[in-house]
């Protein structure tokens, strides 16, 4: 079963900045790649939010 987190914007390595004249430009750090909020890599280090999701998740079922 796929992790319903598991996604670039969710990351610690995920960085979003606003481009000039409009749009959005996503980046992963680590990697240095342009990346979209959507896509997963195997290298994905959730947020600390989004661990505490995860958790909460795994008791509540």
């Amino acid at each position: 079963m796929a992790n319903r987190y598991h996604c670039c914007a969710t990351c610690t390595h995920f960085s979003a900045e606003k481009k000039q004249g409009g749009g959005m430009h996503y980046r992963c750090i680590r990697l240095g790649y342009e990346t979209k909020p959507a896509y997963t890599f195997h290298c994905w280090e959730p947020k600390e939010h989004v661990k505490k999701l995860m958790e909460k998740r795994n008791h509540s079922s």
